[in-house]
């Protein structure tokens, strides 16, 4: 099977999670790393350059990630109550 390689089309950038995650500051991939969801190095990176665009420390935006994974954490629970999961 022949492949058509000799378009004149742009090729379409494919994501590597595993670069966009080493491309993130330390202490970031550090709460990634024991978050108790699986967070996307895009979307921790969105909320990280938002909170230093705003000026905070890196305490405070720590702070912001952990609100945020407690909110999602909260709004699921809402939607998928324990006594109502079959094991």
């Amino acid at each position: 099977m022949s492949r058509n390689i000799a378009t004149s089309l742009r090729r379409r950038r494919r994501n590597d999670p595993m670069r966009d995650f080493d491309a993130l500051p330390q202490l970031l991939r550090n709460w990634m790393h024991h978050a108790a969801l699986a967070w996307s190095p895009a979307s921790c990176r969105r909320i990280w350059q938002k909170a230093r665009a705003e000026g905070e420390a890196t305490d405070a935006i720590l702070a912001r990630l952990d609100r945020a994974e407690r909110i999602t954490l909260a709004r699921d629970r809402l939607t998928c109550p324990a006594n109502t999961i079959e094991t």
